[in-house]
């Protein structure tokens, strides 16, 4: 499966002579649009062409401070202004990434039959944090999924962008970091956004591997033989109704120095009819998303290594694919986890803290200092939270803050819910050590207070990301229709923190 087409980003003092679109910012008010960002010399050259000042043009094509608001102007010499609301007060990295996705998903509605615009960005990236949120913005803007069709594949819109900066190397080096976020958050949507005919648990740990093949990542993948050898009854159990058998990949990242040891685990049920408890026909349409946790964690691990930054990571995807069949796992079957412990199955659709149990279980063997596992995990977080926040619970409110942090950065929304202290009662089974649900009621909760079963006394988050993993509305921001990416900054971003 091909790589998702994504334009390379350069950082210059002044805009090159090639740009095609300049993007720029408004500010202000909609009756009186302040211009923020463009050149002095941009701006001299403009206002002669137009024959007013930049300020009056822009309040003539109707310029909207408003974020993600887009306007063209035409400048000098045939070069476009695309002028993009950045609000009404100073705009934070959360506002300049929004607005310079829309400002290049814009700019790409600009481009002829041929594609191959030059466009540049000069919305004032003087501090890194700004510079690194317009870089990641800006490429995730001009992410599309390709169709599958019989057709040419077009041309990218967007053929290259460059950045505008004024604060020296450490500004540059944000831009570039975003640019590697960025590719990682692409990477993960498109691996959401391939059908499940196409991504299944094989083909999934084959484009895994290819994935981390440049990068200082060891990868070891284990087969439907080697998770039966090795006792991963969830796996086996949650995949065995498929004829498209499990897989469990295992990412190291290992570089001299580091002092921290994460453990990233990420759910990977390429596609979730339910299984033997089905879902509605109309529930199912979107399931090919249910891997999204996985998509993140793999996604991010290769940031990690990309900026090469001091901290080990050891990641596992739990991939499998849940149907029914004759061979299918039953509720009230009894399933032994790796490791040994036993849980009563309550719902074959509530698979995928089954595959997590195996991997977190198996992540205990590396000793890691903290443990995160991401899942698009229960409906029950989305209608807690939204379709737009994420949930984290976990077993360390300290680590819940320095996620929660990480959130902030990555501009992603992510919320506190508690374990009650009642799950434990709950989710007692008469039949194993465990029962996997505990009640339909508070679900997130229960969800997670069975997988805090299978982490010891180890320092551990679960984020729920069945909410913000999957878009199904128009574009907004820098996010598209489809995956999102979602969890993949907020995990890079964590990395970064505990690698100081």
């Amino acid at each position: 499966m091909p790589a998702p087409i994504l334009p390379p980003l350069t950082t210059a003092s002044s805009v090159p002579a090639r740009v095609d679109v300049l993007i720029v910012g408004v500010t202000g008010t909609k009756d009186a649009p302040t211009v923020v960002g463009c050149p002095p010399e941009v701006e001299k050259a403009t206002a002669k062409a137009l024959g007013s000042s930049l300020a009056e043009a822009a309040r003539a094509v109707g310029a909207d401070p408003a974020v993600g608001s887009t306007a063209v102007l035409l400048g000098a010499k045939g070069r476009r202004l695309l002028l993009v609301g950045l609000g009404e007060d100073v705009p934070t990295p959360d506002v300049l990434r929004r607005a310079s996705g829309a400002a290049v998903r814009a700019a790409g509605s600009l481009a002829t039959a041929d594609g191959g615009l030059q466009v540049g960005l000069a919305l004032d990236a003087t501090e890194p944090e700004a510079a690194q949120a317009i870089a990641e913005g800006a490429i995730l803007g001009s992410y599309t999924y390709q169709p599958i069709s019989s057709a040419e594949v077009a041309a990218p819109k967007v053929a290259a962008l460059t950045l505008l900066t004024g604060g020296g190397k450490q500004v540059a080096a944000a831009a570039t970091t975003g640019a590697t976020v960025a590719r990682a958050v692409a990477r993960a949507r498109e691996w959401v956004n391939v059908p499940p005919n196409l991504l299944y648990p094989e083909t999934f740990a084959d484009e895994a591997r290819e994935w981390a093949r440049d990068a200082k990542i060891t990868v070891d993948v284990l087969d439907e033989k080697a998770l039966a050898k090795g006792g991963y009854g969830g796996l086996l159990a949650v995949g065995g109704g498929s004829s498209r058998l499990p897989r469990l990949v295992r990412f190291s990242y290992a570089p001299r120095g580091a002092k921290t040891h994460i453990v990233l685990v990420g759910k990977g049920i390429t596609f979730d009819s339910g299984g033997l408890n089905i879902k509605p026909g109309d529930s199912m349409y979107t399931m090919k998303c249910d891997m999204a946790g996985a998509a993140a964690v793999l996604a991010a691990t290769r940031a990690v290594a990309d900026l090469n930054l001091p901290v080990k990571v050891t990641t596992y995807a739990a991939m499998a694919e849940n149907l029914p069949s004759d061979t299918a796992y039953r509720p009230s079957d009894v399933l032994t986890i790796y490791g040994g412990k036993t849980v009563e199955n309550a719902n074959s659709d509530a698979e995928g803290r089954l595959v997590l149990a195996d991997a977190l279980a198996r992540s205990l063997e590396d000793k890691p200092d903290v443990i995160i596992d991401v899942a698009t995990l229960t409906g029950a977080c989305v209608v807690a939270l939204g379709e737009e926040t994420a949930g984290v619970l976990s077993n360390d409110d300290d680590l819940v803050e320095q996620v929660l942090a990480a959130a902030d950065a990555a501009g992603e929304l992510l919320w506190q819910l508690p374990i009650p202290a009642t799950a434990k009662a709950k989710l007692a089974s008469k039949v194993a050590d465990v029962k996997s649900s505990g009640s339909r009621m508070g679900g997130a909760l229960f969800a997670a207070a069975f997988l805090r079963e299978f982490v010891g006394e180890h320092s551990w988050a679960h984020l729920d990301i069945a909410g913000p993993a999957f878009r199904s509305e128009g574009a907004d921001g820098h996010q598209g229709p489809g995956g999102t990416g979602a969890a993949v900054g907020t995990l890079v971003a964590l990395a970064q923190s505990l690698a100081k």
